[in-house]
């Protein structure tokens, strides 16, 4: 891995975290699926396709949506805890046994020290903190951000709220919603899996120290 000289291009970096640095994407939709499997095997192909469509959108805004579909009401606050209380007791243990994408430990091993790093993720803080605590990733982050509330909002506070300037930070996502978050808040933007030209993304985070440096 290549030396990546601090302060070059970037003052900080922000990491999405389903898909960018776990590899827990397949578990998610697929206990998404299992969570509305009780309404037919439509509803629950439903409920997994438009989950893999909204990658990085919150799962409460997602009971909200599926709610209204299926029932023609809004959710109940009481309602959505319990379905959140559900996924947790379904994903949760399978989580903490979700190994980091290839790149994702040497990366923050090697350069936690040369920026401020941090964690904006739609999903629940509890489940984030539990998460990244077990595979001792935490420790590598200023600070590790979850939903509520939305993405956008999340980097916008991280930006605000530690004095950076937005056109050096790097955001590192691996959904639309993280494109959208960059764009708005006016950072850069990194992806992980296909992104159309000319948005840059790459497989992994294996190579991003090489990434950065070529920033300049």
């Amino acid at each position: 891995m290549s030396p990546v000289a601090p302060g070059s291009a970037l003052d900080a970096i922000v990491f999405d975290c389903d898909g960018v640095l776990i590899d827990s994407m397949p578990l998610k939709t697929a206990t998404f699926g299992r969570l509305f499997e009780h309404l037919g095997p439509e509803a629950a192909r439903y409920v997994m396709d438009y989950h893999m469509a909204h990658g990085g959108v919150s799962r409460y805004v997602k009971f909200e949506h599926f709610h209204q579909k299926f029932h023609g009401r809004p959710v109940t606050p009481e309602e959505s805890a319990a379905l959140d209380r559900r996924f947790g007791e379904l994903a949760m243990q399978e989580l903490l046994r979700t190994p980091p994408l290839p790149g994702v430990r040497e990366f923050l091993e090697a350069h936690s020290a040369a920026w401020p790093l941090f964690v904006a993720s739609g999903a629940p803080q509890y489940e984030l903190d539990a998460v990244l605590g077990a595979l001792d990733l935490a420790r590598h982050f200023k600070a590790i951000h979850g939903a509520p509330p939305a993405k956008a909002e999340v980097l916008r506070r991280i930006v605000e709220g530690h004095g950076l300037d937005p056109a050096r930070v790097l955001m590192i996502g691996d959904a639309g919603t993280d494109l959208d978050a960059a764009r708005i808040v006016g950072t850069r933007f990194l992806g992980v899996g296909p992104f159309p030209e000319p948005v840059a993304w790459m497989a992994d985070l294996t190579g991003l120290a090489d990434h950065i440096a070529a920033l300049g």
